[in-house]
């Protein structure tokens, strides 16, 4: 292999302790993140024809829908993060304990504070969507640790794949300060890089000594995870319904060919994981274009471009 390749293939990242680690990527399709990969693939296909995704993807969106979005990510890593501290030095975790780079708990107290007020915690509730991932994810921390590697490499390898594409996008648009207000859950402070912090985490998840039984069971895990999504995001549409709101309109053009975004939802996460400069240039032009109506939806759009992120990266 030539040096350009070996450099491609192995990147370093701090894991919080001061200690640097470079690793190597060589998956084979026995691997767990290769195995999660094929079988999630029918779920991104019904995900991405859900009524919530193709509208919020055209651009008809709804500012307390956002808002909405952000508090059920709230709850949901509330309650992976408190099971993940439960099972800390589980031996099929215990690997993939970062919660100084990845925790988002923290983060999005910050964000829902900044949108609701100081007194956010009394105006928030979960939903009964929510409520039944959370208590699905209390459920697989209590009783089967081993499927919480499915919940936590689905939602933080997304969220440093497409979560990232939208951050600037969101600040712009928004107006939101400098500093940072607003956009804590899309910040990873302890990570570097985030290539080659994904690279040690599917390195480090691909050495789990796990048996074929077991790495079936989290590949249905990962699939359950994202119908659970998926249910998240049709409650939010039918809530949608009710909300007496001006919609705005800002649709984004597909592929660089003038179509709609919407007949290929994961076209978005597909890019945003793999860099496409076209990808960057087609926001432009939607912020250019509507920079408002493009970002209410920012949180969501993120979300879910996080859920399938992980598939293409």
């Amino acid at each position: 292999m030539s040096a350009e390749a070996m450099e491609e293939k192995t990147d370093s990242v701090s894991n919080g302790g001061g200690l640097v680690y470079a690793e190597k990527e060589d998956v084979s399709p026995e691997d767990l993140s290769e195995l999660l990969a094929a079988g999630t693939k029918e779920v991104h296909e019904k995900a991405e024809n859900t009524q919530f995704v193709k509208d919020f993807l055209k651009g008809r969106i709804r500012k307390e829908l956002f808002k909405l979005g952000h508090v059920a990510l709230y709850f949901t890593y509330t309650a992976m993060e408190e099971e993940i501290e439960r099972n800390k030095d589980h031996p099929h975790f215990a690997p993939l304990y970062f919660p100084g780079e990845l925790h988002r708990h923290r983060a999005l107290s910050l964000d829902l504070e900044y949108f609701y007020g100081p007194d956010w915690e009394t105006q928030v509730r979960c939903s009964a969507a929510t409520q039944n991932y959370v208590d699905r994810i209390h459920q697989v921390g209590r009783e089967d640790p081993v499927l919480l590697v499915a919940h936590a490499y689905t939602r933080y390898m997304g969220d440093l794949s497409g979560g990232q594409v939208l951050k600037k996008v969101a600040q712009r648009a928004m107006k939101l300060p400098a500093t940072g207000e607003g956009l804590a859950f899309y910040t990873f402070d302890g990570i570097h890089s985030a290539k080659a912090f994904k690279q040690l985490y599917r390195s480090r998840m691909n050495e789990l000594e796990l048996d074929t039984e077991t790495k079936q069971r989290l590949v249905d895990e990962a699939v359950l995870a994202f119908q659970f999504n998926m249910e998240v995001f049709d409650e939010l549409d039918e809530f949608g319904k009710t909300i007496q709101e001006d919609v705005l309109d800002a649709g984004m053009s597909v592929h660089g060919t003038g179509g709609d975004i919407s007949k290929c939802p994961y076209y978005a996460a597909q890019t945003a994981a793999s860099g496409g400069a076209a990808y960057a240039s087609q926001l432009a032009m939607a912020v250019l274009r509507n920079p408002t109506g493009q970002v209410l939806f920012a949180a969501w759009v993120a979300a879910l471009a996080g859920l399938a992120a992980w598939y293409f990266m």
